[in-house]
């Protein structure tokens, strides 16, 4: 049963203090004279009174006796001659006096009753809400605030629970038997096979059916594309799931990932089979997803190698290049000492070493690889992959998201002609028309395309080279959404995903005005050039005076500037810290930190249904220790003692998801944002983004090594705010770019704490990344390296300045941003809708295009809004100072929440990547935990020295950090002690200076 605490039911608290009374309580001057006018006798006015204060409050009229004395009694203090019995009011509760009193209200108050019109306005918003949701507290949330908007009263909670449980069943039925009843005879039977144990491990197709790719070699490719193309021969005879929510589909996906094969036979026939139909499809579009990925990554691997190779053939080839040039040289010579042609061809005869056939094929040997192509090393490495690379695309449908299908029909005609060992092809089809190769590039065509000898001079193919220029450019137009697959996520279309016409119509004028920008996209574009100009002027008109910047022919040239030294004080009450912080083991820390907030009642079943196991508490604690801190289930059963294995590992799966984990996370932030000393460390408004490198063991696809963290694994991407709490966290692979992932933290936030700009690191300095941020009215501003590498773009055409014209190498094009401005204003709405993320367009954005307009587009808006911002940037020193330490704490929290991922060697020992990221996110929840003890056990600490007479100053609390760890014992026996603490945290302690 979902509790009432979990829900927006109001209630009142058993006890308040005076300060809570007052403010919440206190009757204004015209309900008393409302009161006054309705009743004379006094006992009549305060049960009046009584009822109309907590009915504003509640929603509801409670019985009076029940309402808590603290409350009574601050209400009777303004009803003269007043005198009552809790018994009395017993006794009003049963009277007429009361009934008479509700109606008076409800008119005062413009509420109406709870009546049959609203029970039934109960049941259709409950049935709407579970269309979408599961957890009962969310459904009955939306009919609360439904019967709140309509001005109704609110009936009892337990009809409220009684409703939404019913509606739930409903249409959770409804979802069953529409993908249930499709099913045939066979397919049920094929089903109830798929759930039996099949081997003597004991295992069963239902384990199959949850099988995730592993390391990419080749022999685990081919495995997994068989077992690809076993989900689809599954998934044809399956119905589609296009009627299910999305919601919904991720809701009973997560059940029936949960589940085992005998708990699922459990289940009433048409939940089982739902289920089942639902993990298919989720497992084929995670299939497509991963198999696209293979395929990506091993022709970016293919051209990496090829790379390489020519690297070496060149300083193999030192030698032969020195010879040629040497006998050029003697030419040129032989040439000069000739007085006449005669002499000069003799000459030049005479100083040829070699065979001229002989060097000029050594010439033309060393002139195939100038400008870097390296396509042709690329052939050796590419034998072995190629029927992996084919298996891939003929086990995926592709299709290209524009009219131009040159690719796919060159795709259709390469696989036609797999099995040809010709060396060359006809670039005709079967049918006899010709294949279009516009695509083709130029360095490619000199590889592929040769003319023949006979009379007509046709144009064949090289096979090879053009399958492997063809390949290619279907890896690059997969990573650009030119081309997409049905059944995947990572590889969709996402225009499908926007916001239609209609709705960018109706919302982009208020969306504009609460951005602060024009409505129009010529005005939007003119507020543009308007900025650059203005912020250009400005830094030429301060240059003469900036003595941090010079710019010379080269770029700009930023100079140190001096860090200000640390407050005096600040080494003295950091050592008084150390020695005051009472010291606490790891788990005590979390238990005392979950106690102030009970997050353990956020982790019921995934089912949504009641929790049947005992003390909830202590099983949530031991698995948030468990993972978070990367124990693992069997240490963390040797180090607590009061649980089995068994025990900390089953909550895991069947209780946590990764979107429950956020809430937690959120829950935590919001409390630490109560606190007044992280105010003194920043504003909130501020975010930072980094990424830190968590070891994986190498047996999975996420797996990579990383060159710039060296080693295998993933990467654990943290948006820190400038208060130092951690707002959101993703796990990508290594092989992604990390600022793909910079906009979605701040979309997803959904805490207290809102930045509304993002520092990153250098490479979030793309300019797709500034346009998107800039539409969504995101403040981005990076860590700047390598400056003079970066372009700056002049406003107009012919703009000169007098200090820093210097800087402008090139030009913006405003035609192209105010033609395609609606087009990326609507992918901006489509994403504050919560219709895409930003890094599911970021990706998309992130791999040039000639065929997306959207690319060119934010482009060149990137281009815009990055330059306004280097501008800023150079000619700003404060600029600079807020952007490093924003990215400092970056850091030091990604060192941080290292120190607590203490057990296992620091590795993450999960090859399934679900469960990977939520590894990241419990061990983000146990940072925030720790940051919030901290902060705590630090303001008590602080508050007492200034007690004492110990000067603590502004400058030194800003000095301070909550990513303390000497006071923490991580390691030994720990004893679950969850004995009820009556300690709270003062939120209201202040420091005075």
């Amino acid at each position: 049963m979902s509790a009432i605490h979990q829900t927006a039911y109001p209630r009142l608290k058993s006890s308040y203090s005076e300060r809570e009374v007052a403010e919440i309580y206190t009757p204004t001057p015209d309900e008393l004279e409302f009161v006054c006018q309705k009743r004379r006798d006094a006992a009549a006015r305060f049960v009046l009174l009584l009822l109309l204060k907590t009915c504003q409050r509640l929603g509801f009229f409670m019985p009076l006796a029940d309402i808590p004395p603290e409350i009574r009694d601050h209400i009777a203090g303004f009803v003269p001659r007043l005198r009552y019995t809790k018994q009395a009011l017993s006794e009003l509760d049963r009277s007429g006096s009361r009934q008479r009193s509700l109606a008076v209200i409800r008119d005062y108050l413009q509420v109406k009753p709870f009546d049959e019109a609203a029970g039934k306005l109960v049941n259709q918003t409950t049935l709407h809400a579970a269309e979408t949701r599961q957890q009962l507290a969310d459904i009955i949330n939306v009919a609360i605030e439904e019967l709140i908007r309509q001005r109704y009263e609110l009936p009892g909670y337990s009809t409220l629970l009684r409703v939404a449980r019913k509606s739930r069943r409903q249409v959770n039925d409804g979802y069953y038997q529409q993908l249930a009843m499709p099913l045939s005879k066979q397919t049920r039977t094929d089903i109830a096979g798929l759930l039996a144990r099949s081997d003597s491990k004991g295992t069963s197709g239902w384990n199959a059916l949850k099988q995730e790719s592993k390391k990419p070699t080749n022999k685990q490719i081919r495995a997994y594309l068989a077992h690809m193309k076993w989900l689809q021969s599954w998934v044809k005879e399956l119905p589609v799931l296009d009627a299910i929510p999305v919601a919904k589909r991720r809701q009973f996906m997560y059940e029936a990932r949960a589940i085992d094969a005998g708990d699922l036979k459990k289940l009433k026939p048409i939940k089982r089979y739902a289920l089942v139909v639902i993990l298919f499809h989720a497992q084929l579009h995670r299939a497509t997803d991963d198999v696209l990925g293979i395929f990506v990554r091993k022709m970016k691997n293919l051209h990496t190698l090829g790379e390489e190779r020519l690297r070496q053939y060149q300083l193999d080839q030192v030698q032969q290049a020195d010879k040629l040039i040497m006998q050029f040289r003697d030419v040129l010579e032989a040439y000069q000492e000739g007085e006449d042609d005669g002499d000069r061809i003799r000459g030049i005869g005479n100083a040829l070493q070699q065979n001229p056939q002989e060097l000029l094929t050594a010439c033309e040997a060393h002139l195939a690889y100038t400008g870097n192509n390296y396509f042709s090393f690329m052939l050796p490495s590419y034998q072995s992959l190629r029927p992996l690379l084919f298996n891939c695309l003929e086990l995926i449908q592709l299709k290209s998201t524009t009219n131009d299908r040159s690719i796919v029909d060159a795709i259709q005609f390469m696989l036609a002609n797999r099995n040809s060992h010709k060396e060359y092809l006809d670039i005709t089809d079967s049918s006899g028309k010709k294949i279009k190769l516009h695509w083709m590039p130029e360095k490619w065509r000199k590889l592929v395309l040769v003319k023949t000898t006979t009379a007509d001079k046709s144009t064949i193919m090289h096979r090879k080279y053009f399958e492997l220029c063809l390949l290619s450019q279907v890896a690059q137009e997969l990573r650009s959404a030119d081309l997409v697959a049905n059944e995947s996520e990572e590889y969709s279309d996402f225009n499908t995903q926007l916001i239609s016409w209609d709705a960018y119509e109706q919302q982009v004028g208020p969306y504009c005005e609460m951005l602060g920008l024009p409505t129009t996209a010529a005005e939007i574009t003119q507020h543009l050039r308007q900025t650059l100009i203005d912020t250009a002027i400005k830094l030429d008109d301060s240059y003469p005076d900036n003595e941090y910047l010079t710019i010379t022919p080269q770029g700009p040239v930023l100079h140190r500037y001096d860090k200000p030294p640390a407050p005096s004080q600040l080494a003295n009450i950091d050592e008084l810290l150390k020695q005051q912080l009472e010291t606490r083991s790891i788990l005590d820390v979390l238990i005392e930190a979950e106690g102030w907030l009970d997050l353990h009642k956020k982790f019921g079943p995934i089912s949504g249904f009641e929790s049947k196991i005992d003390d909830p508490r202590k099983r949530f604690l031991a698995t948030l220790f468990c993972y978070g801190c990367n124990l693992g289930p069997s240490q963390t059963a040797q180090s607590v003692k009061e649980l089995s294995r068994k025990q900390v590992a089953w909550l895991n799966p069947h209780h946590i998801t990764e979107e429950r984990l956020d809430k937690a996370i959120f829950e935590v932030i919001n409390l630490y944002n109560r606190f007044r000393l992280p105010s003194y460390w920043g504003t909130g408004k501020r975010a930072s983004a980094d990424g830190t490198m968590w070891n994986l063991y190498e047996q999975n696809l996420l797996s990579e090594y990383h060159i710039r963290y060296g080693g295998y694994g993933g990467i654990g991407y943290y948006h820190v705010s400038d208060t130092y709490i951690a707002l959101f966290s993703h796990f990508i692979p290594c092989g992604v770019y990390e600022a793909v992932y910079i906009l979605d933290g701040l979309i997803k936030n959904e805490s207290d704490i809102q930045p509304d700009t993002i520092h990153g690191d250098t490479q979030a300095q793309s300019t797709p990344v500034f346009g998107l941020a800039y539409l969504l009215g995101i403040d981005l501003m990076p860590r700047i390296r390598n400056i003079k590498d970066l372009v700056f773009y002049r406003p107009e055409k012919g703009m000169k300045f007098e200090h820093i014209n210097s800087l402008f190498r090139e030009n913006i094009r405003w035609d192209l941003i105010e033609t395609h401005m609606p087009d990326m204003l609507r992918v901006a709405l489509s994403i504050k809708e919560g219709r895409i993320a930003p890094s599911t367009i970021l990706r998309r954005l992130g791999t040039y295009s000639r065929k997306n307009r959207l690319y060119f587009a934010f482009r060149e808006l990137g281009r815009v809004v990055r330059t306004i911002f280097l501008l800023k940037y150079i000619g700003d020193i404060e600029i600079q100072k807020t952007v490093q330490s924003a990215t400092n704490k970056s850091e030091e929290f990604n060192s941080f929440t290292k120190w607590l991922f203490f057990g296992g060697n620091g590795i993450i020992a999960e090859n399934v990547r679900h469960e990977q990221s939520k590894i990241v996110k419990y061990n983000q929840l146990v940072a925030n935990l720790v940051i919030l003890h901290n902060v705590d056990a630090m303001t008590r600490v602080l508050k007492d020295l200034q007690s004492n007479n110990v000067e603590v100053t502004k400058e030194v609390l800003e000095g301070l950090s909550p990513y303390r760890t000497s006071h923490i014992n991580r390691f030994g026996d720990y004893t679950l002690d969850l004995t009820p603490s009556s300690y709270q945290p003062d939120y209201s302690v202040d420091f005075v200076f």
